[in-house]
């Protein structure tokens, strides 16, 4: 297996792959991990490994999250996903999966290749909003492969109420089926990307080849996925591994910038997550956090420092 040099710098590296799920389709993922250097004369023990999963019209880029996580024992790989960030390719439409399951096989692979870099046992596996559900619907088809799930503000359902979710349902649902391509007319909206970007009012330098501003076009038969994910969230997913779900106080989601903005989830119903959540798994921990953006861990400081603290706190139970 050939790791490269990683657009993020030094002690980062890449590796993209291609994986076939059942129905056959070779998609290209890319595995990004870090390597920091090792202190001279300390052996190379095994450790725990984590998977990052990142959200929709997006790629992994939170080198602090990465630093994070290796401070706290454990081995950090992101997977860009196939039709995002680095595994974007010319010929695909960005972002677009016509079932959440697609992603299993590219999934399952980057598993595979984490074990062989020696991390005995199974994965803790964290996602971001799409990710976050696709990282919960994958635990639950993969029990044995998880040992913690940590969903990062999880699109676990839609605005308001499951009655939203199968109102839209019933609208995309023909588009989907005969025309699954089809780009739905809806407003455009940039102001998380604005709370966010460095080349904005925020503070992270984004790759707007890989996370554009207004995000890749909303088709139907992605969304008719996402759909079909939030309904078997809502069925329940009897997931046994240990969950902790990081979420915003509030929402600001209107289609008009404010100032609220800045300090809260511009993206989803927290409230509607909140109350999702519950029916993920057993164990269950549910963080609000006052003042934090929709990826909690972006928001300015000292919130995603409290942010952490959380994580760390219930990693010591947990992990």
């Amino acid at each position: 297996m050939q790791w490269e040099q990683d657009i993020l710098g030094a002690d980062f590296e890449s590796h993209s792959f291609v994986a076939a799920g059942p129905d056959g389709v070779e998609r290209t993922a890319t595995l990004v991990r870090l390597r920091p250097p090792r202190q001279d004369g300390a052996a190379a023990l095994p450790r725990r490994a984590v998977l990052f999963l990142h959200g929709w019209s997006d790629y992994f880029f939170n080198t602090d999250l990465a630093r994070f996580w290796a401070a706290a024992g454990y081995d950090f790989y992101a997977l860009d996903m196939h039709n995002h960030g680095r595994s974007l390719r010319p010929e695909s439409p960005g972002g677009y999966v016509d079932d959440l399951a697609a992603y299993d096989a590219e999934i399952e692979e980057a598993c595979r290749l984490i074990s062989l870099e020696g991390a005995p046992g199974p994965v803790a596996l964290m996602g971001h909003s799409t990710g976050g559900l696709v990282a919960a619907l994958w635990t639950s088809r993969h029990p044995e492969a998880v040992s913690l799930l940590v969903l990062n503000s999880p699109w676990l359902e839609m605005h308001g109420s499951s009655l939203v979710r199968r109102a839209a349902s019933g609208m995309v649902g023909p588009v989907a089926r005969l025309r699954p391509q089809t780009v739905l007319r809806l407003p455009e909206r940039g102001h998380y990307w604005r709370t966010i970007s460095s080349a904005a009012d925020g503070e992270w330098p984004l790759d707007e080849r890989y996370r554009p501003r207004m995000a890749f076009p909303v088709r139907a038969g992605w969304l008719s996925a996402v759909l079909a994910g939030h309904a078997r969230v809502a069925r329940g997913l009897e997931i046994e591994a240990p969950i902790l779900v990081l979420l915003s106080k509030g929402s600001a989601n209107g289609l008009l910038w404010s100032e609220e903005m800045r300090r809260t989830d511009a993206v989803l119903d927290v409230n509607t997550i909140s109350a999702r959540a519950l029916s993920l798994g057993r164990t269950v921990t549910v963080e609000r956090i006052d003042g934090a953006l929709h990826d909690v861990l972006l928001s300015p400081e000292p919130i995603r420092s409290d942010a952490y603290s959380r994580l760390s706190r219930w990693l010591r139970a947990y992990g």
